[in-house]
């Protein structure tokens, strides 16, 4: 089997590239001059460089292919465009390549984001069922690359994925609550309680694969999450658990959170890379609610999280300090 990813270089992607060449699969990967191999390096891998990208050539590779997995995306940019490039026209154009190859290719998956739906209206966990109210332009952007994929599900075998917040080894998101925690601190945004839904990156995988694999995720959409979803006072409690340290819990009011945003997208203007702290991550940290249900997973496609909240973290905190990123 062959599969062409985008995105391969980074968190999800490298994790998915590995799973590939665990089950003997010849793989695909498109990279950027400016990205960082680090996670791919050793590995058996064809290369297709984005910048000498020409339509003959990804044709000729899309031809050739079983799989793709379309990760790639944009999740910080300076301005509205950034997004739209890099989440919607992307997705399009790449979308649009596969019909012109006119090749019987097994399955189409894009890799979405819960970012899609906005935050939980009350207290039920969103569904596929729910219409996406998204509150940020990736979340805008990432809808429009769902709607376009969707869009030729008669043409083609496509499956839309939606992740909830994912965590794992390579993950720097996660990163910084855990080295925060380490250092004694328990940084906790806002005084009302906060429910998300998580999932470990060896779940997440298993769960793509299952809706590559499987003909009845044939032009559906699905969340990917545990089953259960948790508030940020049994995060913590775990993380006590994990780490066998306790730490003083600080809570940090929203205006707080909206100044520091405001503030680095500032100093953004002055740097030619995004701020990774902007309003509109700031709208993100500051709702009460990013709950979803992975029922229909569970019925369509017998997925099951492996791992519980403390293996996951157990495991990635393992990971963090046999590679130095925590002590």
């Amino acid at each position: 089997m062959k599969a062409l990813i985008t995105g391969g270089t980074g968190f999800v992607g490298s994790h998915l590239i590995d799973r590939l060449l665990e089950n003997n699969f010849v793989v695909f990967c498109t990279i950027r001059k400016t990205s960082n191999l680090k996670w791919l390096i050793g590995k058996k891998l064809n290369y297709i460089e984005s910048e000498k990208l020409t339509d003959g050539v990804i044709k000729d590779v899309i031809q050739d292919v079983d799989f793709i997995f379309h990760i790639a995306g944009v999740v910080k940019a300076k301005r509205k465009e950034g997004y739209e490039k890099g989440n919607y026209i992307l997705t399009k154009n790449l979308i649009n390549s596969v019909l012109e190859t006119k090749h019987k290719l097994k399955k189409f998956v894009l890799i979405s984001s819960q970012a899609v739906c906005g935050p939980n209206p009350d207290e039920n966990p969103i569904d596929e069922n729910y219409i996406p109210r998204p509150i940020t332009t990736y979340g805008r952007t990432k809808l429009k690359a769902e709607q376009e994929v969707l869009l030729h599900k008669d043409k083609l075998p496509v499956t839309v994925l939606r992740p909830c917040a994912i965590f794992g080894p390579r993950d720097t998101e996660i990163l910084y609550y855990f080295k925060t925690y380490s250092k004694g601190l328990n940084a906790i945004i806002g005084f009302n309680k906060k429910y998300l839904s998580l999932i470990y990156i060896e779940d997440l995988i298993d769960g793509i694969l299952l809706a590559s694999e499987s003909e009845k995720s044939n032009g559906e959409i699905f969340f990917l999450s545990n089953t259960n979803f948790y508030d940020w006072d049994e995060i913590s409690s775990t993380t006590e658990k994990v780490l066998s340290k306790k730490a003083i819990k600080i809570r940090i009011p929203h205006w707080v959170v909206y100044t520091a945003g405001a503030l680095s997208e500032f100093f953004s203007l002055f740097s030619k890379n995004a701020a990774t702290l902007n309003i509109e991550k700031c709208k993100d940290l500051t709702q009460t609610r990013w709950v979803c249900s992975n029922k229909k997973a569970r019925e369509l496609l017998g997925f099951r999280e492996k791992n519980t909240l403390e293996e996951g973290f157990r495991k990635t905190v393992e990971w963090y300090k046999q590679n130095g990123w925590i002590k």
